[in-house]
């Protein structure tokens, strides 16, 4: 039936009739996707899984606010529900639409365009252990499917790129064929849980985390009102093994600590909760005074989670994260909330119930090491800024099954471990391992380089950080003897993925001003003395608007500045950097740099 447009003068309150009739209708629209036609409607309260998520948009519409695009996104069709759609793309070679870009996400499918007209996929692999089997078949996958490469991200998790269109679908059921997937692994969802490499092996762990960061992996896998957060999530658990596992980094750190007697709670260990880091923003996670028995950590963790859902910012992403929330209200209000959600009070303890937590070797994820098991080793294999071929993945997870128990086991440092090696393997497994191409010793400066994708494959990336780092590491490594451990990163954007703001020298891309014509070439603010774990700091700027063809050397001359004016022989490079301020430490390169 058509309506025809009449000229009428209506009155003040059947305007306002209309008004409120024509938003109604919008939200019910836009509702459709998350809780159906009744979601948004006045007196229907939404339901299902995706109910707390409509009934935080809601709140935001009612406030006269607008939504994110990626909210509404979101609210027109739930991802999960779209899957016929992103098979028929696939049929048909075809690119997303924006819209779809971001849905696509939820299944770990990230088109990369203009960087590259193909999709990367990133995967979900809790404590970031999988099986040699499971290695070796993402090495086929990625060989027929995509690029013949795989990278290892600082989530101990593996992405593989220059997927076409048409492979889409088959590439992740064939993740799921191999035992893994990819599920949620990007957009606004829970992000691959992090845990102590050397879970169960090392000699120094208080806490075994793979258990821990399996149930929470599976919580969040079955669980559909865990999706469509405001933002991504980011869970870490430490055993407090040797190698740093950078929870201080997460919107929820459970660091593993060793609780004395005396303090009215049961001494042993315990897990220590942080909240709200996100060092791309300057923040680490900030002590709560909290501790959680390790059989309640899901609990907890999903508490906090589901404050997020109620309270995070549906309308400005760069104000959606855990951190804001915490900002806004309060860290005592905000625990309160997550106490109402618990159904009971959160277990509190001064600073001093706390023993001192084993210190960090920030050389174990590199080299033969012994772990507790008596005979047996892990070998932590040195990775060319993450990057891996298939033929090498293939080769890698035969000496694992071969030679050691099984298992592979990514890091946060871009590499990986073979653990469970005896003693009297490790010889030829080592010799195994180089016939590959690659090596299990690295120099400081490459022990500690670390690069995002960059340009060459990401739309956000300023530069191309993968090449700059591998030229750093190039010209500095013959030219410097650095003696003490050292972590040089390089992210290509404001999302800082491979976490600049913490390393000893860290480099974001930008667009560097040359010329008189407003033209710009790649380039970096290199920031020094950031850190993690007891030295938690950001780094402060020393350079600025550097070009990347000036990278090389002006890294090599900070270094040389550090090994001409450090105390003694046992300062690190961190507490030389923390010593002096970006100025001193930008007059000192460059006095090395004349002489």
């Amino acid at each position: 039936m058509k309506i025809e447009t009449l000229s009428v003068d209506f009155t003040d309150e059947q305007k306002r009739y209309l008004e409120g009739f024509t938003t109604g209708l919008q939200i019910s629209r836009a509702g459709r996707g998350l809780g159906g036609v009744a979601a948004g409607k006045a007196n229907v309260e939404p339901a299902g899984p995706d109910a707390a998520h409509i009934k935080a948009q809601d709140k935001a519409l009612a406030s006269g606010k607008k939504l994110a695009d990626q909210e509404k996104f979101k609210r027109e069709e739930h991802p999960f529900d779209a899957y016929p759609r992103l098979k028929e793309q696939a049929r048909t070679n075809a690119p997303p639409s924006p819209a779809d870009n971001f849905r696509w996400r939820y299944y770990g499918l990230f088109y990369v365009a203009p960087a590259q007209d193909s999709y990367m996929c990133r995967l979900r692999i809790p404590n970031g252990i999988l099986k040699h089997w499971q290695f070796a078949g993402m090495a086929d996958l990625a060989e027929r499917m995509c690029g013949p490469f795989c990278h290892i991200t600082t989530r101990a998790n593996l992405q593989v790129r220059e997927i076409p269109p048409k492979n889409t679908v088959a590439l992740i059921e064939g993740i799921q064929d191999l035992g893994l997937c990819s599920r949620g692994s990007g957009a606004d969802n829970i992000r691959n849980v992090t845990g102590t490499p050397t879970a169960g092996i090392d000699p120094q762990e208080l806490l075994d985390t793979r258990e821990y960061a399996r149930e929470w992996h599976c919580h969040i896998l079955n669980d559909r009102s865990l999706t469509g957060l405001p933002r991504k999530f980011n869970v870490a658990f430490d055993g407090a093994g040797k190698i740093a596992v950078l929870e201080d980094t997460n919107d929820i750190a459970l660091a593993a600590v060793a609780v004395k007697d005396g303090f009215g709670v049961e001494p042993g260990v315990w897990f220590r909760l942080g909240i709200g880091g996100i060092t791309g923003h300057k923040d680490f996670a900030r002590e709560t005074g909290i501790i959680v028995m390790p059989a309640d950590a899901t609990k907890v963790a999903n508490a906090i989670v589901r404050v997020f859902i109620d309270l995070g910012d549906r309308t400005n992403r760069l104000k959606a994260r855990l951190k804001y929330v915490i900002d806004g209200m309060g860290m005592e209000k905000f625990l309160v909330a997550v106490e109402e959600k618990l159904g009971h009070a959160l277990t509190r303890i001064p600073p001093e119930a706390f023993a001192p937590r084993p210190e960090f070797d920030r050389m174990a994820h590199i080299g033969v090491h012994k772990q507790k098991q008596a005979g047996l080793n892990w070998i932590g294999v040195a990775l060319p800024l993450g990057k891996i071929t298939c033929e090498q993945m293939r080769g890698l997870a035969k000496i694992a099954g071969d030679l050691g128990d099984g298992d592979i086991r990514l890091t946060v440092w871009q590499n990986l471990l073979i653990p469970g090696v005896s003693d009297r393997n490790v010889g030829i497994a080592v010799a195994a391992i180089k016939a590959t191409g690659l090596a299990v010793k690295a120099s400081q400066i490459r022990a500690g380089l670390i690069a995002c994708t960059g340009n060459a494959g990401c739309k956000f990336a300023a530069s191309d950080t993968k090449r700059h780092a591998a030229e750093i590491g190039d010209w500095c490594e013959p030219r410097l003897d650095i003696d003490t451990p050292l972590n040089i990163h390089l992210t290509g954007c404001h999302h800082s993925c491979a976490q600049h703001y913490i390393s000893d020298i860290g480099l974001i891309a930008a667009k560097v001003p040359v010329g008189d014509e407003d033209d710009t070439v790649e380039g970096y603010h290199l920031f020094a003395g950031g850190g993690f774990g007891p030295n938690a700091d950001v780094g402060q700027e020393v350079y600025r608007d550097l070009k990347a063809e000036d990278a090389p050397k002006t890294v090599e001359k900070l270094l040389k500045a550090y090994l001409s004016h450090r105390t003694s022989s046992e300062e690190t490079f961190l507490g030389f950097a923390r010593r002096h301020d970006g100025e001193t430490l930008r007059k000192l390169a460059d006095a090395e740099a004349s002489t």
